[in-house]
């Protein structure tokens, strides 16, 4: 382990991706509504009359458990406040949980900056000793709540600063809100960061990248990536060769999907209903429902039951081919299975049928979407549609 507290490293990452640091000493600040001492007393005291936190301006011994219990039922805008007063006990002892509490309601009040100087404090001081649970939180913070993907990777190439090395979940963590942020710039750099914060990556690491590569358009090198796989021992899951067939039919290469049903069954990895799913709304795109419908049957084959989904695509692919009284069998179908179609599939079929001047087909569809709020606009619909006749 001695070896892993060697920093050496680290100066030379934090300059690659994220340029030199400012090491000034840091002093510990409270809010910035809070700044005078005027406005912090006034704070205090309406805190020191509170039921829920006026145990903390007793000289009673409070445990560190009492201590976060209190900060749990805290106000968000009050714990610096609090934190500040409860510094100074005697009987203070700081700990994750209570930092955990802290920062999830600075979170929650969006005060992002204070998060920064309660970080700095924690490191300065060497406070306590922090777990890659509580950095998780952190990142989490930053990214889901604040969208300030910058300070969510920052903190990650930090950690080792606190004496702690981020766990495979939390890297891919931070992989992920990149490629949701659609920052695929920075996926790879932060990827091959890796290596230097001790992280062993996974199967999800690599379906990560494949998902950015995929939503970039860079189909080839999503392919590539398969073969990463058996070198970082390990192998690819549904979710990979799904995320990849969805990319190929979204460009339309439907065959080639089906293609890599076959690698997948070769590799041991038995297709689901989100796999077919892929496959039969790429099929009914291209008008090809004869094969969606048949696709339906191949998975029942396999033990895979279609969901509503699978039955939606198909239902689609018929209006969409005008074969409304086909649709309306297959509703019946689905309605019998307990699955009620779109309200979308509703307004296609009425209207397709209506063409058609298949009036007691209307009829019967209109029945079958009773009770429900679709009944409604589908009667709505069809008073309009005899106003344009």
């Amino acid at each position: 382990m001695a070896f892993r507290r060697s920093f050496a490293y680290k100066t030379t990452l934090e300059s690659l991706f994220f340029g030199s640091k400012n090491t000034q000493s840091f002093t510990y600040k409270p809010l910035s509504s809070s700044s005078s001492s005027s406005s912090s007393s006034s704070c205090l005291g309406l805190l020191r009359q509170a039921p829920s936190t006026e145990k903390l301006f007793h000289r009673d011994w409070l445990s560190s458990n009492e201590v976060v219990k209190i900060f749990n039922t805290a106000e968000p805008n009050s714990v610096l406040s609090l934190l500040n007063h409860v510094s100074k006990r005697k009987d203070f002892k700081p700990s994750e949980a209570l930092y955990t509490v802290v920062i999830t309601k600075l979170g929650h009040a969006r005060n992002f900056n204070a998060i920064d100087d309660v970080l700095k404090l924690i490191k300065t001081q060497k406070i306590c000793s922090l777990s890659d649970c509580f950095f998780h939180n952190v990142i989490k913070i930053y990214g889901n709540v604040g969208a300030l993907v910058d300070r969510a990777i920052e903190t990650l190439f930090d950690m080792p600063s606190y004496e702690c090395w981020p766990s495979v979940k939390t890297f891919n963590f931070v992989l992920n809100l990149l490629v949701s942020s659609n920052r695929f710039d920075e996926v790879h750099r932060v990827y091959l960061g890796a290596s230097h914060l001790w992280v062993e990556t996974d199967a999800c690491t690599l379906n990560i990248l494949i998902k950015g590569l995929c939503q970039c358009g860079c189909l080839e090198d999503a392919l590539h990536m398969l073969d990463e796989f058996p070198m970082q021992g390990c192998s690819p899951d549904k979710l990979t060769f799904s995320t990849i067939m969805h990319c190929m039919c979204e460009k339309g290469m439907v065959d080639e999907a089906f293609g890599l049903v076959e690698r997948m069954e070769k590799e041991g990895v038995s297709p689901d209903a989100v796999t077919f799913n892929i496959l039969v709304s790429g099929l009914q795109k291209q008008g090809r429902v004869e094969e969606a419908m048949e696709l339906l049957d191949r998975m029942r084959l396999k033990g895979c039951d279609p969901n509503k989904g699978t039955y939606q695509e198909v239902l689609y692919g018929l209006l969409k081919a005008k074969k409304f009284t086909d649709a309306r069998n297959y509703v019946r179908q689905m309605r019998s299975k307990s699955l009620i179609p779109s309200f979308l599939s509703y307004e296609l079929l009425i209207m397709g049928l209506c063409d058609e001047n298949l009036l007691g087909d209307v009829d019967w569809v209109l029945k079958s979407m009773k009770p429900s709020q679709e009944y409604c606009k589908a009667v709505d619909l069809l008073l309009q549609f005899e106003d344009l006749g």
